[in-house]
């Protein structure tokens, strides 16, 4: 079977008509797509906490930074992004600001000089301390809104999601 459509060429206003195979099988639904409802989510997600952060001055992806350095100390670079599912560069571009801001200070590492350690400065501490009552506030809103257990629930799958066979990263690109 057949079917015509039309599609612009170049810069070309004009339609050129063209004949193409149809599809002999439909393609899949778009909203059984696991990766499309996860990453919907999680923008979702995420405007919703940038929004109660942004009175203490940071995004989501400060905050975190800053918490895993608060709770776990100081940490090398690909420690930290391995910590929070990033790569190295996604997770230069979100420490950036950070550093200019006087947030964390990152240091060579004195066993490694190649190796650099991010450390919470004490401005750093204070405005963690300043964001942690908004994420509060943020993660007790979500689990009014979407339930405790439910959210608890959706914490435990994706944490699960994360452990799978699915990564590392590293061993898909060996193969």
């Amino acid at each position: 079977m057949e079917c015509v459509y039309a599609r612009k060429i170049g810069k070309s206003a004009g339609r050129v008509a063209q004949k193409l195979p149809m599809a002999t099988r439909s393609l899949p639904n778009s909203n059984d797509c696991n990766c499309l409802a996860v990453r919907q989510a999680a923008r979702y997600i995420t405007q919703f906490y940038d929004r109660c952060l942004a009175a203490a001055g940071l995004r989501t992806t400060q905050y975190g930074v800053l918490s895993r350095l608060k709770r776990q100390g100081p940490m090398s670079i690909n420690t930290l992004a391995a910590a929070l599912v990033v790569d190295r560069t996604t997770l230069g571009r979100n420490i950036r600001p950070l550093e200019r801001d006087g947030l964390i200070a990152i240091e060579s590492d004195p066993t490694d000089g190649r190796s650099k350690i991010l450390h919470l400065t004490k401005a750093g501490e204070a405005r963690f301390r300043r964001a942690e009552k908004h994420w509060v506030e943020a993660q007790k809103r979500f689990e009014q809104v979407y339930g405790g257990r439910q959210a608890s629930q959706l914490r435990e799958n994706l944490r699960a999601v994360i452990a799978s066979e699915l990564g590392p990263f590293d061993a898909m690109a060996a193969e």
